[in-house]
C-alpha cells in the first residue's frame, strides 16, 4: 500500500491516509476523539486489537482508510461529542453570532445554514444572553484549521 507502513513488532506504523481502497474489504474501526485526531503522532487501538503507531505529515480525517490488508480496511472514526448547533436567520445575526465565538477564541465548524461549536456552558450563557437560539446535539466536530483555538 505504497510503503505507508513498516511493522515494528506487532505495532503497524502509518505515515498517510490510503488513497484507494477497495469497497469489497471489510471495515475495522479505530476511533479516537478529536484531540488525539488531530495530532501528528500518537497511539490507537482498533475495535479488532490491532494497534497502530501513526507519525503523520499530515493529520488524519473522520472516516479516512489508513491501513488496509487482503480482506480487511482500517478506517478512523472520530469520536461523537457534545456540540451547539447555531442556526443562522439574518445576516445581522450571523455577523453577532460570529464575533461572539470568535472574541472567546472557540473552534466553530461552518455550514451553509449554521455554525457548530463546542457545548460549554459560558458560550451557552453568551448566547441565551444575546437571545440566540441555539440546539444541543451530539455529533461529529470538524472546525476550520488554521487559527489558533485557546482559551483565555
Amino acid at each position: 500500500m505504497l510503503g505507508l507502513l513498516r511493522p515494528s513488532g506487532s505495532l503497524a506504523i502509518v505515515r498517510a491516509p490510503l488513497a484507494d481502497v477497495a469497497a469489497s474489504l471489510t471495515v475495522v474501526v479505530l476511533s479516537i476523539d478529536r484531540f488525539t485526531l488531530a495530532k501528528r503522532r500518537w497511539r490507537g487501538k482498533a475495535v479488532d486489537g490491532r494497534e497502530f503507531g501513526f507519525d503523520l505529515e499530515k493529520s488524519l480525517r473522520h472516516g479516512e482508510a489508513f491501513f488496509a490488508t487482503d480482506t480487511q480496511v482500517y478506517r478512523i472514526e472520530q469520536a461523537a461529542e457534545p456540540l451547539l448547533r447555531i442556526r443562522l436567520q439574518t445576516p445581522a445575526q450571523s455577523a453577532t453570532v460570529a464575533w461572539q465565538i470568535g472574541n472567546m477564541h472557540f473552534p466553530v465548524q461552518v455550514e451553509p445554514d449554521h455554525l457548530m461549536v463546542e457545548d460549554d456552558a459560558i458560550l451557552r450563557q453568551v448566547l441565551e444572553r444575546e437571545r440566540i437560539a441555539f440546539e444541543p446535539i451530539t455529533g461529529i466536530f470538524q472546525p476550520l484549521s488554521g487559527a489558533s483555538a485557546h482559551r483565555h
